[in-house]
């Protein structure tokens, strides 16, 4: 008797024994013959004429260069890769795979508008098994708020995905406005091709921009400056380096002197989507989830239901995006209104209080001009990705 395979589990078990030859071949690029030699007794069994010529090597090549060399190598290789950063003191041994990321391609009707309408709502539904092991446990199955995935966080610490503080974080906010993207959906250099990965590369080796390291303001204007030179041929006016240095501080919430890598990374991903890509093409990067949010934040700013709002509305919008729930709002019951979570700035919470952002007045321009679903999609589809990861960092300032 035949034995049927669904397209799903044909899918899986390819999924699988491609994730076994990655595991593989990252062995094989294991470089340091330290680390060779404390498997040594292990993995193999080497001889002495092998540990003698490993030490030849050791001492010709000198004590420090190759080590130096060996990691900025292989930070080089997760940047392309997009497996982000990997702490020295993670636990190897006890693991998961981790997944092989694979970077898309354009496709041919990528520039044209999709169909996103205004009235036909979408139904939401998260997928019923673990992303990672393929289990279902119902209640103990954290949702990504981007994406239809789902996880239970022993997995998401095997993967390595849940560092110190990071699981009480998932468990608090997953089930909340406030959401936890997964991560997938958490790094925005994941959406880059192979072609925009590796044009961003070349312009961070041609700054000097050390892979996995923080920025301090000097070295991001210096780079900001560096960046507009090589584009314009010029130097860069005041007036950027003034938004480059809001930007800066947008990136440093907790106001520490410097960025994180990843935060710096996703902002110099999101940033390229825009020069590179037509708003078409960003738009069809959004996930059901975030259409969603995005048609109920239109529909909330819509009054008179016109099908039209002001540019103000649309700009108080964009400016909050970004923020973040406060602690003693997490268990509030307030409808999702907006592309990210819900703050004291945003539409559907004006009437508690004051924004603690003070917002422009309207020029009389912005009070004529009105902006239908289309346009109020295409303006802010950049915001609306880069309101993606789970840091507290504003990886795309909205100009005042």
């Amino acid at each position: 008797m035949g034995v049927l395979m669904s397209r799903r589990q044909t899918v899986e078990r390819v999924q699988k024994v491609s994730l076994a030859v990655s595991a593989f071949k990252d062995g094989l690029r294991e470089q340091p013959s330290t680390r060779r030699r404390a498997e040594a007794g292990t993995a193999r069994q080497g001889t002495l004429e092998q540990e003698v010529q490993e030490g030849e090597e050791e001492a010709v090549a000198g004590p420090s260069q190759p080590e130096e060399s060996s990691a900025s190598k292989a930070a080089w290789e997760r940047l392309r890769d997009g497996r982000g950063v990997e702490p020295e003191e993670f636990d190897r041994a006890n693991r998961f795979t981790p997944p092989a990321f694979i970077r898309p391609k354009r496709e041919l009707h990528d520039d044209e508008p999709p169909d996103i309408s205004l009235e036909q709502r979408e139904q939401i539904v998260n997928d019923e098994m673990c992303e990672i092991c393929e289990v279902w446990t119902a209640e103990s199955l954290f949702p990504c708020r981007i994406c239809h995935r789902v996880y239970h966080d022993g997995c998401l610490r095997r993967m390595g995905y849940l560092q110190k503080d990071s699981a009480v974080e998932v468990t608090e906010t997953a089930h909340t406005e406030t959401g936890w993207s997964c991560y997938y959906c958490d790094n925005l250099n994941l959406l880059l091709t192979e072609e925009e990965m590796y044009s961003l590369t070349e312009t961070l080796k041609n700054c000097k921009i050390i892979p996995e390291s923080c920025l301090t303001l000097d070295d991001f204007l210096h780079y900001k400056h560096q960046v507009h030179k090589q584009q314009f041929e010029k130097t860069m006016p005041e007036a950027k380096e003034e938004q480059a240095a809001l930007q800066f501080n947008a990136l440093d919430p907790d106001k520490k002197g410097h960025i994180e890598w990843q935060d710096f990374l996703s902002h110099e991903s999101i940033q390229l989507l825009q020069k590179i890509r037509p708003q078409n093409a960003l738009l069809r990067l959004l996930t059901p989830k975030e259409r969603e949010r995005a048609r109920t934040a239109f529909l909330a700013l819509d009054q008179d239901n016109d099908g039209f709002i002001g540019e103000s509305e649309c700009r108080q919008a964009r400016h909050t995006w970004f923020r973040k729930h406060q602690k003693e709002m997490l268990s509030c019951n307030v409808s999702i209104s907006h592309v990210g979570p819900i703050s004291e700035g945003s539409p559907a919470s004006s009437r508690n209080g004051k924004s603690p952002e003070k917002i422009l007045p309207a020029t009389k321009q912005e009070e004529t001009r009105s902006i239908d679903w289309p346009g109020f999609l295409r303006e802010n589809v950049a915001y609306i990705l880069a309101a993606r990861p789970n840091s507290a960092a504003l990886h795309l300032q909205p100009l005042a």
